[in-house]
């Protein structure tokens, strides 16, 4: 069953980088807006790969494979 705790997190690193992206941007460091988004994309996939492994070994159990 999805954790419920997983999607909150999800939710506050986006929204961290939101805030991160338009301050960044504002002061005029496009760059390092650029490479605040492209962490945030890295971390939240760490975390729904994390999710994904346990779905495969919990498939791989069931059918004994």
């Amino acid at each position: 069953m999805l954790d419920i705790n997983l999607i909150f997190k999800i939710a506050a690193v986006s929204l961290l980088i939101i805030v991160l992206d338009k301050i960044l941007e504002t002061t005029g460091k496009d760059e390092y807006a650029v490479v605040v988004n492209l962490a945030g994309i890295i971390v939240i996939l760490m975390m729904v790969l994390n999710l994904i492994s346990k779905l495969f070994d919990t498939v791989r159990t069931m059918f004994s494979i």
